[in-house]
C-alpha cells in the first residue's frame, strides 16, 4: 500500500497515516463488521419463532465485549466500538423479541391444560 502514498492528497496525508487510518486493519475491521449490523437490523423482519436465542446471546455478548476492547486498545477504536454498539443493541433487542415469544408460548401452553 506504501505506492499509494504519493497519490493521496496533502490534505489526506494524516487520515492515511493515521494509526487506526485505511492503512491497517483497525480501519477495515470495522468496514466489514457493518455487514453483521445491517444483518441484523433486517432480521428485526424475520419470524420471532425462528430466532436463535443462544446465537442472539452471544452476538450480543461479543458485541459488549469488542466495545469495551476498542476504548482499550492503542490507538482507542471509535469506529470499532460504534459497530459492536451496533451490534449489541441489535441483537439485544432480538433477545427481547425472542425472550417475548418464548414466554407467551409457556403462557399459552399453560391456559390450555
Amino acid at each position: 500500500m506504501s505506492f499509494l502514498d504519493n497519490l493521496i492528497p496533502a490534505k489526506l496525508q494524516p487520515i492515511w497515516k493515521h494509526p487506526a487510518g485505511p492503512k491497517t486493519i483497525f480501519f477495515w475491521a470495522p468496514v466489514f463488521k457493518w455487514g453483521l449490523v445491517v444483518a441484523g437490523i433486517s432480521d428485526l423482519q424475520r419470524p420471532v419463532e425462528t430466532l436463535s436465542i443462544p446465537q442472539t446471546c452471544s452476538l450480543a455478548a461479543t458485541g459488549l465485549i469488542w466495545s469495551r476492547y476498542s476504548l482499550v486498545i492503542i490507538p482507542k477504536n471509535y469506529s470499532l466500538f460504534s459497530v459492536n454498539i451496533f451490534i449489541a443493541v441489535s441483537q439485544c433487542c432480538q433477545l427481547i423479541r425472542a425472550l417475548r415469544y418464548h414466554s407467551s408460548q409457556k403462557l399459552e401452553a399453560k391456559k390450555e391444560l
